[in-house]
């Protein structure tokens, strides 16, 4: 069996298991300003299955292109699928999941379906090995009113990029109603299985009791904890994580500057550092954009 892997920018990826090709996210077509990853949505053409993690701009829109171009399916949330039926994708192709769910995509090749949780976008965040604290227990309320004053939200026009930018958000808007719940997927096959999180969120109770050879886990904002901000770094929270599932190899996304002037790249330096430190034995794999790497292997 052979199984490769191409990181496409924020959390989509191109997973390859022989003739199995699975995207994971389908966010590709980016502002004008942010580097190209080499591939747009309305080239691909070969797709059998779109895995979504959550309903938010920059891990859905160009799914609706794939789909129709490839006739792939797309799993996600009932949001993801609501916003998949709006945009005309056959119902023969749209599969709603909740977390608890085991689909089969070959005789060989099964995908778990796990509830997860969004990063803390209402909560403060700062560079990697910034330790961020408090904000614990906010009511909803309190965290969309955190989240309204954020300068995301405000947009200045007068920055370098910012018109592009507005139009960007305007073109893929699809209006989804928050993240429509996040969701983690596990992807089994015979020579090992594989993590993806698309954000940096978790349910403490259901990744402890996973344990894949590869982990692709988000690498960005505020972690989320069962719900609460976590009070340390954002280092701290992908070691945590790794602890948690202990896998064999780990890749980062959504570090990437996807989408400036209101992005940068994330620093990964403080967050391999951690990971050597408490887990020399884990291999840090650092991906750039259409590598086609071979992640797993029996000759490990």
């Amino acid at each position: 069996m052979t199984l490769t892997l191409d990181w496409l920018g924020v959390s989509t990826y191109r997973l390859k298991i022989d003739d199995l090709v699975i995207f994971l996210d389908a966010y590709l077509d980016r502002v004008p300003g942010a580097p190209p990853v080499g591939l747009r949505a309305a080239e691909v053409d070969r797709a059998d299955y779109i895995f979504v993690g959550h309903s938010h701009f920059d891990h859905l829109w160009g799914a609706e292109t794939i789909a129709h171009n490839t006739g792939a399916a797309v799993v996600g949330s009932y949001e993801t699928i609501r916003i998949m039926h709006d945009e005309e994708v056959p119902e023969a192709q749209l599969v709603c999941v909740a977390g608890g769910e085991r689909i089969r995509l070959s005789d060989r090749v099964t995908v778990r379906v796990f509830p997860s949780q969004h990063s803390c976008i209402w909560a403060k965040a700062g560079k990697p090995d910034e330790v961020c604290l408090g904000e614990m227990g906010l009511s909803l309320q309190e965290r969309h009113a955190n989240l309204e004053a954020r300068p995301l939200r405000r947009r200045p026009s007068d920055r370098p990029g910012a018109a592009e930018l507005q139009a960007h958000l305007q073109e893929s808007d699809q209006h989804a109603r928050g993240d429509g719940g996040a969701l983690a997927y596990l992807i089994e096959t015979p020579e090992g299985s594989v993590l993806w999180k698309d954000t940096s969120g978790h349910w403490t109770g259901i990744l402890r009791d996973l344990r894949p050879d590869v982990a692709l886990l988000a690498a960005a904002g505020r972690g989320n904890i069962d719900g609460d901000p976590i009070q340390g770094s954002l280092a701290q929270f992908v070691a945590r994580e790794v602890d948690l599932v202990r896998p064999r190899r780990v890749a980062l996304c959504h570090h990437d500057n996807w989408m400036p002037p209101f992005t940068r790249e994330t620093d990964v330096e403080p967050i391999r550092s951690e990971l050597a430190r408490h887990f020399p034995h884990v291999e840090f794999l650092e991906m750039g954009y259409l590598e086609d790497m071979p992640v797993l292997s029996r000759d490990w």
